[in-house]
C-alpha cells in the first residue's frame, strides 16, 4: 500500500469547506504528489455537517480509507462525526477560543492543536480567513512547505486583487509559525514532495473537457446535483471554440434545445441526475426514433424522487438500459475512473455520430465531484480522434436521392446506418418525424415500412457490437477462479482493495466493465470461476442482475446503498466476507 496521509476540513454547510479543501488539494497536487479526494456535504446551503477529505501520497492513489490522521475541526460534530475514523497519534486542529469548541475534549491517545483561527485570520486582514489559517496550522503539523499554498491561493483569490492574495498568505503563515511557536510536535506525518506536476481535475471536469476535444459546441442544461459543474466548466470556454451554453428553465427544455441543435449539425450534449433523466425519457425516444445523434449525461446520486441528492448511488442502471416506451436503440457508456471521463466522453460523441443514435454517458457522484491527479499526458489532446459517420459531401448528396431527387435521411441501408445531410445542405433537404416514417423522413403506418425502420434502427446497435471495441479493463491474478465484477467508479477502491487482500493472501481476479450496452460477453469468465462477486452501489443488485441475465449464473452481490462510497479497506473486508475468508482489514 502507498505511504499515504489522510486529512480532512469538516464544519457546516457556508463555512468554505469546499474551496479550502481544494486549495489545499492543489498545492498538494503542484507539490508533485498524488491526491484522492471525497467530500460528505449536506443537500442545503448552509447549516448542516459537510467536509472535504484528502489521501495523498507519492505513489497513486484511487480511493478513501477508513482513517484519519490529521483534521481541521470547525465544530465539534466535525470531530464525533469522524471519531471512528480518528486514531492513536491522529492531530486535531480547532480554536478553542469559539464559545461552541470550548468544551472540546480530544482523547489523551491524539494530539490537539487548539490554535486561536479567529484571533489570527483577523491579524492578517479579516476573520473570514480563519479556514486559511488552519491550513498553515496543517502544513507544520505535516512538516510541509506552506509556500506551496501561494501558487492556490492566488488561483483561488487573484481575481479579487493582490492584497486578498497576500493577506492570505499571511494567514496562512501566521497558522503555521503559531504552530511552530506553541507545539512540540513529533508525529510521522511529514509529506515528501517530487518534481512531478500533476493536472488536478474531478470527472464533472473531466466530461466537460472531454466533450470539447470531441468538439461539442452546444450544450443544454438545468442545474441538478452533481451534474451543475459539467455545465460550469464548458461555460466561458466553449465559447472560445464558437460554441455556447444555455440554462435551460427545466430538463425538457434542455433535451429539445440539444436535439435542435443537433438536427443542426452540432455536435450537442445534455447532462443531468436521475430526476432530470425522467423528466427527458419522451424526448430521448424521440432523438432515437428520428435517428439524430445525441450525448446525454446521467450523473447518479441517491433517489427515487429528490432522493439525496448529494449522496452516492448507482441506482439508474435499469432505466437507463430499457427507460422509454416502446423499444429505443441506444449506447450506455459508464466510465470507471475519472480520466475515463475524459476518453469515453470522447467515445461518445463518436458512436452517436456514426450510428445516429443517444448516448447516455453515465457517471456517479462519487467519481463526479472527486479531484484526482494525473500525469498530463493522460489527457493527450494528439489521440483523440473524430469520427462524424456518414456525412454525405456536397458532391455525392445525389448518391442518397431517390428517383424525383429526394434525399432519404432514413434510408434502409444494410448497417442500419442511414446517410446524413445538414441543413442548408444542396441537395439534402429533408423532413423527420417522431411518428413512425418512410425512408424520406414522412410519417407512415404501413406494416412492411414499419418493419423495414425498426429493424433498420436496431440493426445499427449490431453493427456497432460487431464493429466496435467493447471490452472491460482486467486487473489482478487472471488464472484466479475468485472473480470479482464491478462498473462505474468502483473500479479504484477495489483496485486498492485487492492490496489488502493480496496481504492477507487472497488473490482475486477483477474485471471492470465500462459498458453496459452494448456490453462484453462475460459467460466464459464467469464460467472459469468457482466463485463470482458483483460490487456496485444500489440496494438490488441492478448490475449483478445483467451478469446473471447474460451469463445463466447466479452471483453473490456486494452492494452498499446508504449514500456513501465504497472504501478501499471496507471493500477488502466485504469481499473476504463473500469469500467466506476471516475479514479483519486494516488501512
Amino acid at each position: 500500500m502507498p505511504a499515504d496521509l489522510n486529512w480532512a476540513i469538516g464544519g457546516e454547510a457556508g463555512d468554505g469547506i469546499d474551496s479550502t479543501g481544494k486549495i489545499f488539494a492543489q498545492a498538494l497536487s503542484r507539490a508533485g504528489r498524488h491526491v484522492f479526494t471525497s467530500k460528505d456535504f449536506a443537500s442545503r446551503i448552509r447549516g448542516g455537517y459537510t467536509a472535504y477529505k484528502i489521501r495523498t501520497s507519492v505513489d497513486r492513489v484511487e480511493s478513501v480509507v477508513d482513517r484519519l490522521d490529521i483534521l481541521i475541526a470547525l465544530t465539534q460534530r466535525t470531530v464525533e462525526e469522524n471519531m471512528d475514523e480518528l486514531h492513536e497519534g491522529s492531530v486535531i486542529i480547532y480554536d478553542g477560543e469559539r464559545t461552541t469548541m470550548q468544551d472540546l475534549e480530544i482523547p489523551d491517545e491524539m494530539v490537539g492543536l487548539d490554535v486561536p483561527l479567529k484571533s489570527l485570520a483577523e491579524d492578517a486582514g479579516g476573520a473570514i480567513m480563519r479556514n486559511i489559517v488552519a491550513l498553515g496550522a496543517a502544513c507544520e503539523a505535516t512538516n510541509f512547505d506552506v509556500a506551496f499554498l501561494d501558487e492556490s491561493l492566488n488561483k483561488r483569490f487573484g481575481a479579487k486583487g493582490e492584497s486578498i492574495v497576500e493577506n492570505n498568505k499571511k494567514a496562512a503563515r501566521l497558522g503555521q509559525e503559531y504552530v511552530e511557536e506553541h507545539f512540540d510536535l513529533d508525529t510521522d506525518y511529514d509529506l515528501d514532495t517530487t518534481d512531478e506536476d500533476y493536472v488536478l481535475l474531478n470527472g464533472d471536469e473531466a466530461i466537460g473537457m472531454g466533450a470539447l476535444a470531441a468538439g461539442c459546441r452546444f450544450y443544454a442544461g438545468y442545474p441538478i446535483t452533481p451534474a451543475t459543474n459539467v455545465m460550469e466548466y464548458l461555460t466561458g470556454r466553449i465559447e472560445e471554440y464558437g460554441g455556447g451554453v444555455v440554462q435551460a428553465e427545466d430538463e425538457l427544455s434542455a433535451i429539445n434545445m440539444a436535439l435542435g441543435a443537433a438536427r443542426a449539425g452540432a455536435r450537442s450534449m445534455t447532462a443531468t441526475s436521475g430526476p432530470g433523466i425522467d423528466l427527458m425519457t419522451e424526448t430521448f425516444g424521440l432523438v432515437a426514433t428520428t435517428e439524430t445523434p445525441l450525448v446525454i449525461v446521467d450523473v447518479m446520486r441517491s433517489g427515487p424522487s429528490t432522493g439525496m441528492p448529494t449522496k452516492q448511488e448507482q441506482g439508474d442502471l435499469n432505466m437507463l438500459l430499457y427507460g422509454g416506451h416502446g423499444e429505443i436503440p441506444r449506447f450506455v457508456v459508464a466510465p470507471t475512473t475519472v480520466s475515463e471521463c475524459f476518453w469515453k466522453t470522447v467515445e461518445a460523441f463518436n458512436y452517436a455520430e456514426k450510428y445516429q443514435t443517444p448516448v447516455y454517458l453515465v457517471a456517479d457522484l462519487a467519481m463526479a465531484v472527486t479531484e484526482q491527479t494525473f500525469p498530463p499526458e493522460e489527457f493527450d489532446m494528439d489521440a483523440v480522434e473524430v469520427d462524424r459517420g456518414k456525412v454525405v459531401a456536397d458532391d455525392a448528396i445525389d448518391e442518397w436521392q431517390n428517383e424525383k431527387g429526394q434525399f432519404q435521411p432514413h434510408l434502409a441501408t444494410e448497417d442500419g446506418v442511414s446517410p446524413r445531410a445538414f441543413p442548408g445542405q444542396a441537395g439534402g433537404a429533408h423532413m423527420t418525424t417522431g411518428l413512425e416514417h418512410d425512408a424520406l423522413g414522412r410519417r407512415t403506418e404501413e406494416e412492411e415500412v414499419r418493419l423495414e425502420q425498426v429493424d433498420k434502427r436496431t440493426r445499427k446497435v449490431e453493427t456497432a457490437r460487431e464493429q466496435e471495441d467493447w471490452d472491460y479493463r482486467e486487473f489482478g491474478d487472471a488464472d484466479s477462479e475468485k472473480l470479482v465484477i464491478s462498473w462505474g467508479s468502483n473500479e479504484g477502491p477495489m483496485r486498492e482493495a485487492m492490496e489488502f487482500l493480496e496481504e492477507d493472501g487472497v488473490n482475486v481476479r477483477f474485471i471492470s466493465v465500462p459498458y453496459m450496452f452494448p456490453r462484453p460477453d462475460l459467460t466464459e469468465e464467469v464460467e472459469a470461476a468457482d466463485e463470482v462477486i458483483v460490487v456496485e452501489c444500489n440496494a438490488t443488485g441492478q448490475f449483478a442482475d445483467v451478469v446473471e441475465h447474460d451469463t445463466l449464473t447466479r452471483v453473490t452481490r456486494v452492494n452498499k446503498y446508504n449514500g456513501v462510497r465504497f472504501k478501499a479497506d471496507e471493500l477488502a473486508e466485504e469481499i473476504k466476507q463473500a469469500l467466506g475468508e476471516s475479514a479483519e482489514v486494516t488501512a
